[in-house]
Formats: C-alpha cells, structure tokens, sequence
C-alpha cells in the first residue's frame, strides 16, 4: 500500500521536473561596445558573463544573450539591433553603446537618434529597457562631454527607461583597475561591474 501511495507522487515530481526543463527561458538581450564584449579579457571574465552566472543561479528561467561587439558605435547597434530583437524576442534589452561614438567626436545629435531608435524599438517590441550611459575624457571639450554626458540621462527620462548614468563608475578613479591602453577594465575589476549593474537590472527580472 505504501509503495502504491508513493508512487503517484514520483510521477508527479517527475512531470514538474520536465515541465520545468523545457518552460521557455525569458531573455536578457546585451547590446554593448568592447567594455560589454570583455576585451582583451577570456569572453568568462567579462562583466556579462559574470551576470549570466548569477542569473543562472539566483533567476531560473532567465538566460542572457550577449550580442556586443568591439568597436561598436551607436549607427552599429542602430543596424543590427532589429535581427537581434527578432532573433531573441528579449524580455529585456540592456543597450551600452556609445564611447566609441564618443571616442571618435562623431556628433551629439547623430549618436542620440541612434540611442533613441534602439530604446523605441525594444520597446515596440514588448521588452523593458535598461540604458547604461557613459562619460567621456576632459579634453575633448566641456560643451561635447557635458552634451554627451545629458543625452543618457535625457533619453532615460523621456523613454522611462531604467538608467544607469555610468558604467565604469565603481572603478574609474583607479588606474589599476584598467588594462595598459587605460580603456578597458581588467578581469578583477569584472565582479564590480557587474554588482554595479546589477542593482539597476535585478529589479526589470522580477
């Protein structure tokens, strides 16, 4: 009798378990530059990485997908952002894009029309957006840093986006934290990163 009375209730575990491996995972979509890509880093060390490892562990039926480039402007992630968004169908959209347009002194306007075409069209999409903004060195000029500084946090407030104004803010102030060209982080400071951002991208999870 115990063995008949035990054994409904395997069946059941079992048929809970297998539902659950094969529920569809819910999609976490990383647009980035080289700074999202882990430059010269091994593609585990980078920030992303790291957070797909929490996520895995703490957010079951959430997976991330990591589709940054070195080298990235804001016209590249312009481009490819609606093949990634029909490829993925993302729940949430974490779009880092922008040094690199910054880097190069391309124009103000040009690099926030492309922002702003990227969040409105993950919006359009259905998913729930996260732009992570950037800050760029003194001498190209207070107008041009100042402008490049207020399209993030312009862009966030007008598309009630999440926003997290800098993303190297944990560790800019120390040199040890960058890489020779003095761009780019190293593995160590990875974890930070990803604890920075993880703050403002936990909450778009629950």
């Amino acid at each position: 009798m115990a063995l008949a009375l035990l054994a409904p209730s395997v069946s059941a575990q079992t048929a809970a378990a297998k539902a659950t491996a094969t529920e569809p995972q819910r999609t976490i979509l990383v647009m980035g530059d080289s700074l999202s890509a882990a430059y010269g880093l091994s593609a585990s060390q980078g920030w992303v990485a790291l957070t797909a490892d929490r996520i895995a562990r703490t957010r079951p039926g959430w997976r991330v997908v990591n589709a940054s480039i070195s080298g990235e402007t804001t016209a590249g992630g312009v481009s490819r952002i609606a093949a990634e968004l029909k490829r993925t169908h993302p729940a949430v959209v974490v779009i880092e894009l922008g040094a690199n347009d910054g880097l190069r002194g391309l124009p103000l306007a040009q690099t926030r029309a492309n922002l702003e075409r990227m969040v409105k069209l993950s919006q359009a999409s259905g998913a729930k957006v996260m732009l992570i903004g950037m800050r760029m060195p003194p001498n190209l000029g207070r107008d041009y840093t100042q402008g490049f500084e207020r399209n993030f946090s312009e862009l966030a407030k007008s598309n009630r986006t999440t926003f997290l104004p800098f993303l190297l803010e944990p560790i800019a102030l120390d040199r040890a934290n960058f890489q020779a060209d003095n761009l780019h982080p190293v593995a160590s400071a990875q974890p930070k990163l990803r604890d920075h951002v993880w703050k403002s991208l936990a909450p778009l999870l629950e």
